[in-house]
């Protein structure tokens, strides 16, 4: 049995945590319901948009770290990073939480 938390529990976990929080949340893209891996857009008042993505480190464990953050003058970058990982991995789970600080809701600060 796997210790991993199924991707649907852990995206509405999210989702109902950044509301608690005044916050907003969304799932742009729904990707497989237990085993989807989960891409985030964290963004401060629909400004500042990063990535993150769950990746492998060198110990086995999988972490969250930063993947893109959007370019101002070329927004399509950002955008074409998402259509290229939705196209490689169709179960993925594209959810964006719009809170200050929302890293420290996947332990990054």
């Amino acid at each position: 049995m796997s210790d991993r938390l199924p991707a649907h529990l852990e995206v509405s976990g999210l989702i109902r945590t950044v509301q608690a929080a005044g916050g907003f949340a969304s799932v742009l893209h729904k990707g497989e319901r237990d085993a989807g891996t989960i891409l985030l857009i964290l963004t401060e008042r629909g400004g500042n948009p990063r990535l993150f993505e769950r990746l492998p480190s060198i110990d086995g464990t999988r972490n969250w770290q930063t993947v893109s953050i959007q370019d101002i003058d070329n927004k399509d970058i950002f955008d074409e990073y998402q259509r290229r990982r939705v196209s490689q991995d169709p179960d993925l789970w594209i959810v964006e939480l719009d809170i200050v600080n929302g890293e420290r809701l996947i332990g990054l600060s």
